[in-house]
This record gives structure tokens, sequence and C-alpha cells, in this order.
């Protein structure tokens, strides 16, 4: 699909859906020749979703020997160079691969570029440029800054390496079946110890183990789900009856444990395994058999990179990220016109966005952004007060609400500090009534003390009398509350 950049009027090839796969290619005019000449390779790419698995690489297509079938591309489609970003699970790398043909045996391989540099991470514009040199330098650039230079006939550089080992082991050279390359055998007059019990198992019951006080045996340590229900879809015929999912039982909770008790186990001191002979030198040994080296007879040498020319270019790939854009594809000898192009075509497109994100970045937040981020950080402060330790955990509810429903926060936090405030006047009144209270208690047990000096010597029953109206002294006085909450 050709559409606009976001917020440019430059257009390009959109991929517009995604866990898809897509492809297109267009056929040059003319082949163009790599070997022996500079070559730069450059387009540009937006991940405007960013990639986190999928391809956005170009493929440079050499010619078909039945000649290049636009209908029948796909990913058998053979390529020169495929080269370009690639990031899915633990891969994240910025591919250079080309395909050499074997001057001996006609064989094309693969040679993947080593150690390449990293997918840019943003969602912005960015450009990637490839230059192959006939020196057989190649060096891989990003927004025109080198990431990774290579050498093509280098053995570390490329996996496998463009030229093949000079020597290679002897597939038909199999080993003698009277070799031996052990260098250690177990001792065969080695006798087994008289003591040694291979059956001991490794872990014995603790028989010094005493159950916990408080144990609950008859009760079980999981429960049916009392908040589960049978889903709707569920078919009794098809699924089988219906179980609610098991929860801890809460009963357990406060005990040591439940269900029934068992002694937990230790290791066996006793336990010593299957016994095995000793080792010593092998007498027979005559070293680790290697298969003998022969020349490769697909060995060659070359100067320089026998790249096959470039007749088409093709985007194939497969993707979970949708509106990845593609744009500007360019191949030239110059890399000063690549350089020009990226000032005058990706620099203006790449410092729009890049001034677009800092401004999102730097723009003030909306009122009820604000407030919300102000209400949050209050509820955290009073939350974090000695006096309200018993209510944490409902502000901790609270504040997890406020940050999902933001179009709740005002109504929300109204209504706390309608509670906030009423605390204190509670903790006012809660000491005017304790002290009333202390001081008529007071003034019964003087009356009944009084009482008590004043009729000594009387009989029993008033003696009983004043005993109660002690008693109920004493209850009138209210107790401290301890602060905590029942939960």
């Amino acid at each position: 699909m050709n559409i606009k950049s976001e917020g440019h009027e430059d257009y390009g090839l959109l991929v517009s859906e995604k866990a898809k796969k897509y492809a297109i290619v267009k056929e040059l005019d003319k082949k163009v020749k790599l070997k022996g000449q500079k070559t730069v390779l450059q387009y540009e790419v937006r991940l405007q979703n960013g990639l986190e698995c999928g391809g956005a690489y170009i493929k440079f297509l050499r010619p078909q020997k039945s000649g290049l079938k636009l209908e029948n591309f796909d990913s058998e489609a053979p390529y020169s160079i495929m080269f370009g970003p690639d990031r899915c699970g633990t891969t994240d790398k910025i591919h250079f691969i080309f395909n050499h043909k074997n001057p001996k045996n006609g064989e094309y391989t693969e040679h993947h570029l080593q150690e390449p540099p990293f997918v840019p991470s943003d969602k912005l514009s960015h450009v990637y440029t490839a230059i192959i040199r006939p020196d057989n330098r190649v060096s891989i650039l990003v927004d025109g800054d080198e990431r990774r230079m290579a050498y093509l006939l280098s053995v570390d550089d490329f996996k496998p390496p463009l030229i093949p080992p000079h020597m290679i082991p002897d597939e038909k050279n199999k080993k003698p079946e009277d070799w031996d390359d052990r260098p250690t055998i177990p001792d065969p007059s080695a006798p087994k110890p008289d003591d040694w019990d291979e059956d001991a198992p490794p872990m014995i019951e603790d028989e010094d183990a005493v159950k916990p006080e408080g144990w609950l045996d008859d009760v079980p340590p999981e429960i049916d789900d009392p908040d589960a229900s049978k889903p709707e879809i569920w078919d009794d015929e098809e699924d089988g009856e219906w179980e609610p999912p098991k929860v801890p039982n809460p009963k357990c909770a406060p005990a040591p444990g439940c269900g029934k008790w068992k002694r937990p186990e230790k290791k066996n001191p006793a336990y010593k395994g299957k016994w095995k002979r000793p080792h010593i030198e092998n007498p027979k040994f005559k070293g680790i058999w290697k298969p003998r080296m022969i020349k490769n007879p697909n060995y060659f040498e070359i100067d320089t990179s026998n790249f096959e020319p470039i007749a088409a270019i093709g985007i194939e790939i497969w993707t979970m990220q949708e509106d990845l854009l593609f744009d500007n594809i360019m191949i030239t000898r110059d890399e000063h016109v690549a350089s020009r192009y990226r000032d005058t075509t990706w620099k203006p497109k790449y410092d729009v966005e890049k001034a677009k994100q800092k401004a999102e970045e730097l723009a003030p937040l909306d009122f009820v952004t604000r407030f919300q981020q102000w209400a949050v950080n209050m509820l955290f402060r009073i939350a974090d007060h000695p006096h309200m330790e018993a209510y944490k955990h409902h502000f901790v509810d609270i504040i997890e609400k406020v940050e999902d429903q933001p179009k709740a926060t005002l109504g929300v936090f109204i209504s706390i500090i309608v509670v906030i405030l009423t605390i204190p006047f509670t903790i006012i009144f809660s000491i005017k009534k304790c002290s009333a209270s202390v001081n008529v208690a007071g003034k019964k047990k003087d009356n009944a003390a009084t009482k008590t000096l004043n009729n000594q010597g009387s009989n029993k029953e008033k003696e009983d009398e004043i005993e109660k109206e002690n008693e109920k002294a004493a209850v009138a006085v209210p107790r401290k509350k301890s602060g905590r909450r029942d939960a």
C-alpha cells in the first residue's frame, strides 16, 4: 500500500496489518554489477508501532535462470544480498547476508555478518546504508553513522567464511573397531565394600520431629473456590462434570498447618548410592581418535568477492507489527550521492519527527492527568502517616482505582477528604466522652467508699450492696482503644 508517512507529505510502502506475510518486487531496467565496483545500498524504514517480532529488510535479487516471474516472488527467490532490520525474541540485528557461488562446485552459500548492529528501538524514520567496496570492505551505516565495518574475506567477520577451509576431515575415514580412546577405565579388581548398602534410601523420616501445637488435622488444606462459578460455555457431556478450582483454606492461615500431619524427611546418613568401581589408567589407550585430514575439493582462493548482479529489489517479510513504512530505496555507485540524499530527504523528516516526539514528552499535562498525579501523591502521604496504619491497605486499593480510572479521581478523592476530616472530630468527641465517663465513675466510687465508712458494723446485705456499686463504677470506665482494626 502506498501511503503518507505520519506527519509528512512523503509517501512510502506501508505494511498495513500485523501477523501477515508481505511481498512486493520491482525488476530493474538494468542489472547492477557488484564485482569489483563500489556499490551503495540504501533505504529508509519507519517502525511506526515498533518492531517486537518481524523483519523490515530488503532482498536484492540476482538474475533467475528461468527469468524473473514477479507473480511467483516468495521466500525461495534467490538473492545476492539481504540487508536490513530484523527483531524477534533474542534476535535483534541489522542483517547483512550475501549469497556467494562456489567456483568449484557451483553451489551457493549464505554468509551472515557476525556481530551485526542492533535495530534502533524508537518509532522514528531511520536510514540504513550498506557500502560494498572493491577492497572487500563492507560498512553498515545507520542514519549516516558507521555501526559496523567487516572484511568479506575474513574468517571471523562472516559465518561461514567466504573462503572454505583448505583441509577438511575425511568422511570416509572411520575409527577402527579395536581403537580404544578411553583414557581411564573402571578398575576390574576393585571389590565393593561389605558395608556398602546400595538399597538405602536417600531420605528417611525424621523420628525426632514433633507435630506442632495447634496443627489442624481435620481441616483440609484446600477448599473449593467459593467465588468460582461454572462457565456458561461449559458442556458437561463434552467437558465432563465441572469442578470448582481449589484455593488455600483460610482456616489454615492462623494455624501452623492443617490436614494429615506427616513427619518431615531428612537426609539418610546411611545413604551411599549405587557403588561404582574406581577408575584407573587404561593400558590400551591409543589417544583420542580423529579422522584424517584431506584437501578440500571445493576449496578456492579469490582476491575479491564474486557477487552476482542485482536484477530486482524485493520486500518479502513476515511481521507481527503493522504500519512499517518503507521509503526511498536506492542503489548508487557514489556514497556521496547517498549522503546528500540522506541530508536532503531523510534528515528533514527525522528532525520533524524528533521535534514532535520531544514536544510530546515536554507537553504540559492536561488538568485531569495533573490532578490525578497530585491526588495519588497525596493519598500515598496520607497512607504513610502513623495514625493511618490500620487503614493503609484501603488506601492502596483506592490508589489503584485512581490510577486505573482517571475520571473517578475527583469523586474518590473528595470522599477521602471527607473521611479524613471526620477523624479529628471523632477523636475529640471520643476523648471528651472518655473524660466524662471517668469523672462519673470516680464520683460513684467515692460515694460508695463514703457509704462504706459511715455504715461500719452494718449487716452483710449492705456490704454486698457496696461491693456491687464498686463493680459498676469500675465497669463504667472505658478501656483505651488499641488503634488496631480487625480484618
